[in-house]
C-alpha cells in the first residue's frame, strides 16, 4: 500500500490542509479490500481514479462508487473493491466550505454528495479531467486551479471563529468550550451558534472529534492505551473507550491494534 500527501499553493493553504493520495495492489492472497472512513472534523473531497468502490450498510453492499465530498462528519463508513485501486483527496478545513461552495458548513454536517449532485456540469467536468490526469501531481494541480476558481472573496467572514477552530485543530491544548469562547469575547451562547456555523458542529462535539484525531496520531509510538487517553484530553478510560467506539466502530484496543480496517495507510510508506 502507498501512501502520500502532497502540499497546496501557498494561497491555498488557509483553505486546503493537504492533498493526498493512496494506491494499492491486490493480489490472490488479498482479493478484496474493505476501507473504513471514520469520523472526522474536516471536509474531503474523493477521486478515484483506478477502479471504484461499493459502500458496505446494513442492506448489504450498495453498488454506489463514492467519490464525490464528504463532509465534516460524526460517524463511520465502510467501503469495499475487489481491483487494484487509486484515490485521490483533497482535507479541506470546514470553515472553507462556505469560501468554496456558498454553502454553510452546518448546513453540509454529515452529507456525503456525488459531484453531480452537488456541483452539476463543473462537477462533472471535474472529476472527469481528474481521472483522465495523467499522475497525481497533475491531480493536485486541476483541483488547486479549480478551487481557486471558486473561491469567494467576497463572503463575510468571522475571523475570530475561524482562528478557533484553526486552534482547536492544531493546538495540543485541551481546553473547554467556555475557556475558547472567553479568549474570544463572546459568551458562551455566541461563541456556540457562531461556530457551529463554520465547523460544522457545536464547539463540544468538535472538540471530541479533534480529541479522537489527535489520539490517532499517537498510533504506533508504543503508548498504552491509558497514556494516549490522558495526554489527548480524555477525562477517564470510559470517554475514551467510548468516542473511539462511537467514531470509528471499534473498541480501541482493536482500532490500535494496527489489525482495524482502514489503518493500513498509516504503515504504508510514502
Amino acid at each position: 500500500m502507498k501512501y502520500y500527501t502532497i502540499a497546496p499553493p501557498e494561497i491555498l493553504k488557509p483553505f486546503v490542509r493537504f492533498f493526498w493520495v493512496l494506491e494499492h495492489e491486490l493480489s490472490a492472497r488479498e482479493p478484496e479490500y474493505v476501507y473504513r472512513s471514520i469520523a472526522d472534523s474536516c471536509t474531503e473531497m474523493v477521486f478515484h481514479y483506478r477502479a471504484g468502490f461499493d459502500e458496505i450498510t446494513e442492506q448489504g453492499e450498495q453498488n454506489s462508487d463514492p467519490s464525490g465530498i464528504q463532509f465534516q462528519t460524526d460517524t463511520y463508513r465502510r467501503f469495499i473493491t475487489r481491483e487494484s485501486f487509486g484515490i485521490f483527496g483533497a482535507y479541506i478545513y470546514p470553515f472553507a466550505v462556505p469560501r468554496l461552495f456558498n454553502i454553510p458548513s452546518s448546513q453540509t454536517t454529515n452529507l456525503a454528495l456525488d459531484y453531480d449532485t452537488f456541483l452539476g456540469c463543473a462537477g462533472r467536468e471535474l472529476e472527469e479531467r481528474i481521472i483522465l490526469a495523467q499522475d497525481n501531481q497533475e491531480r493536485a494541480g486541476i483541483l488547486s486551479d479549480f478551487l481557486l476558481m471558486r473561491l469567494r472573496h467576497n463572503v463575510k467572514t468571522d475571523d475570530r471563529i475561524i482562528t478557533s477552530i484553526r486552534q482547536v485543530i492544531h493546538s495540543k491544548q485541551h481546553q473547554t468550550v467556555a475557556q475558547l469562547a472567553d479568549t474570544f469575547n463572546l459568551s458562551v451562547r455566541q461563541f456556540d451558534r457562531r461556530f457551529k456555523e463554520y465547523a460544522g458542529f457545536s464547539p463540544k462535539i468538535y472538540l471530541r472529534l479533534v480529541r479522537l484525531q489527535n489520539a490517532i496520531q499517537q498510533y504506533n509510538n508504543h503508548k498504552t492505551l491509558t497514556q494516549i487517553a490522558l495526554e489527548c484530553g480524555y477525562y477517564d478510560q470510559s470517554h475514551f473507550i467510548h468516542d473511539v467506539k462511537v467514531f470509528t466502530g471499534y473498541h480501541p484496543s482493536f482500532y490500535f491494534s494496527g489489525r482495524a480496517e482502514g489503518t493500513e495507510y498509516r504503515n504504508a510508506n510514502g
